[in-house]
């Protein structure tokens, strides 16, 4: 339509009746980008807010149609409503619903009554209510075993890498996964008070507490608004009582190009496309920033707090280490992997997958010995596979170094003879270490490490990668307990950087959350402010170089913008600015800003 408006400019000559067709076009080409500010200034005035972006938006543009300059005016307009278009649709895309998003509960709970499965919603399971958890099915309350044992993964509720046995008379919580036997449960909380539901109620509160960031420009407007305006007003009034040959159209005409000049469309395009070019910087990087003001705020953090499992470390169990004794590594591993790979533990499952380009021998009378481990036959000689306790139990002497190791460790003995161990762990990120030297280098003064995981492993795995605080076996609560410990500091600014369900209250309590995106859950990703989309901590450095060059952009348009209006603003008020000197100061300073912004697309990080 504009550009329709712009031909008729050339195809109808200045007489009266065309000059009204030339008009129709422009109004035509005006009210579908018009109306939404219309409509927003209607209500700001309903809500007696009468000097905003939006009145002066309006202003200016009605004052560029009443001085004949239609395309002005419809060009104004319709970059401010493309500016705010993408500014919307980008935050209600990556946004959504947090509520809706988060209800990763069960849709039903397995209810045993009269001998029979009854499948209940979960808010419908009443106290001391047996249900059956099958195989890969997720625990849908908090009870007590009473049939049963099974491996669970706790890793959604307390963030713990190492899957969970719990035997009968042991605590199932909510959300917690069966990994491999049936049980049946003895509910021991409704729903409502499960762990599942206390955790999706404190993301809910915590969000409520955060606070809202108001655009820029929004705060800019309270005070530019209203001056404009007056200026405008004034310009057009007090020439009155100290001009001798004062005429009234004169003075309007000017004040009608002081407002075109001072209309804010270099602010109103150039910021937000500022803030918007580093988003398509950090998109280009791995990283998701969920709105502009994230942008921003990132540049102010100061403190990183990190979950362990998933963020700095893989999240998967690898062998670390064997260490036979008096007998060859490849004849241990070869014994060792035949036992373990008659286990679905995922411990075991780690020592078979290192193993698993040799041939092991053929297991047999394989027996699993609860809370121990296990023991059988391999190639006609008696094996022990499990933790320390196992040989104590058979009274078979080991080095006692075994009993400080901190990671997860095999022992085996062959023929009532201690044979050697195998170190399992959690391995740590390729770049963690890097990204912590990255983060100090871009103004981080504290890292800190909570995780669900034992406290000796994670004080290990902190300072293997140079993090100044650690805390392990901490529950969801925990974690909020300890950023809430750290805010009270109120110089500090707090980024969580998480990726688990057991995380999302935490994202949600900080000043900005970061969640890893590539194996994160959905819990994580969409209650946090930023997402690494690859998954690699060193993303977060380059997350906060582009949240600065981003400002820097930003600060420089804001002060082009600022400084060229000043100045055709005062020759505008003179009398010496004509419409040409007001549109390059409109919509020229824009088009300047906005190939400014788009320079940090081009930058590398």
């Amino acid at each position: 339509m504009l550009i329709a408006g712009l031909l008729a400019d050339h195809l109808f000559k200045p007489d009266f009746f065309s000059g009204y067709i030339r008009l129709a076009w422009y109004i035509a080409a005006y009210l579908p980008v018009g109306l939404p500010v219309i409509k927003e200034c209607r209500e700001a005035v309903r809500n007696r807010e009468f000097f905003t972006e939006f009145t002066l938006m309006l202003l200016a543009t009605v004052g560029a149609f009443a001085i004949g300059e239609y395309p002005e005016g419809v060009a104004v307009m319709l970059f401010y409503a493309i500016g705010e278009h993408f500014q919307e649709a980008a935050v209600s895309r990556a946004k959504g619903n947090i509520k809706a998003l988060l209800d990763v509960r069960p849709n039903f709970a397995n209810v045993i009554k009269n001998g029979k499965i009854c499948q209940m919603k979960p808010e419908d399971v009443v106290i001391g209510e047996i249900i059956r958890i099958r195989a890969g099915e997720k625990a849908p309350l908090d009870g007590e075993i009473i049939d049963g044992e099974s491996s669970f993964d706790t890793a959604a509720l307390t963030g713990e890498s190492r899957p969970k046995t719990i035997r009968r008379g042991g605590q199932v919580l909510a959300g917690m996964i069966n990994l491999n036997c049936v049980v049946e449960v003895r509910v021991t909380r409704i729903y409502a008070d499960s762990s599942l539901s206390r955790i999706l109620d404190m993301v809910q509160n915590a969000a409520a507490r955060k606070a809202k960031t108001e655009l820029l420009i929004r705060k800019f407007a309270n005070v530019y608004t209203p001056a404009v305006f007056f200026l405008a007003a004034a310009l057009t009034v007090v020439p009155y009582f100290f001009v001798g040959d004062y005429r009234f159209s004169e003075w309007l005409y000017r004040a009608l190009i002081f407002l075109v000049i001072s209309c804010p469309c270099a602010l109103v395009v150039s910021i937000p496309l500022g803030y918007f070019g580093g988003i398509g910087a950090a998109s280009k990087n791995g990283i998701l920033f969920k709105g502009s003001n994230f942008l921003d705020l990132i540049t102010r953090i100061n403190t990183v707090v990190m979950d362990k499992t998933g963020t700095l470390t893989k999240g998967i169990f690898r062998v670390q280490e064997v260490a036979a004794f008096e007998m060859d590594e490849q004849e241990f591993m070869k014994v060792l992997a035949a036992i373990e790979s008659r286990s679905t533990h995922p411990i075991a499952k780690a020592i078979v997958e290192y193993f698993a380009e040799n041939e092991a021998y053929r297991a047999s009378k394989v027996q699993e010995i609860p809370g121990y481990g296990l023991s059988g036959t391999v190639n006609g000689k008696e094996v022990l596979a499990g933790n320390a306790k196992l040989l104590q139990k058979r009274n078979i002497p080991y080095p006692a170094a075994i009993d400080g190791i901190v990671e997860s460790i095999v022992v085996a003995a062959i023929n009532g003879k201690y044979a050697g161990y195998v170190l399992i762990a959690d391995e740590i990120k390729d770049d963690a270490r890097l990204a912590v030297e990255q983060m100090r280098q871009n103004g981080i003064n504290q890292t800190v490490m909570l995780s669900g995981d034992k406290l000796s492993i994670t004080l290990k795995t902190a300072q293997e990668i140079g993090i100044d605080l650690a805390f392990g076996d901490l529950l969801p609560e925990d974690k909020v307990r300890k950023v809430e410990e750290l805010k009270l500091v109120k110089s500090r600014i707090i980024a969580f950087v998480g990726d688990g369900i057991n995380d999302a209250p935490v994202l949600a309590l900080s000043d900005l959350g970061i969640a890893m995106g590539a194996m994160g859950s959905d819990a994580a990703i969409e209650t946090a402010d930023v997402v690494i989309q690859t998954d690699q901590p060193s993303k977060i450095a380059t997350a906060i170089k582009i949240g600065k060059a981003t400002k820097r952009i930003v600060i420089q348009n804001i002060a082009m913008a600022f400084s060229i209006k000043a100045a055709v603003l005062i020759l505008g008020a003179a009398g010496m600015a004509t419409m040409w000197e007001a549109v390059f100061a409109d919509v020229g300073v824009a088009l300047l800003a906005i190939l400014n912004a788009v320079r940090i697309l081009k930058m590398r990080f």
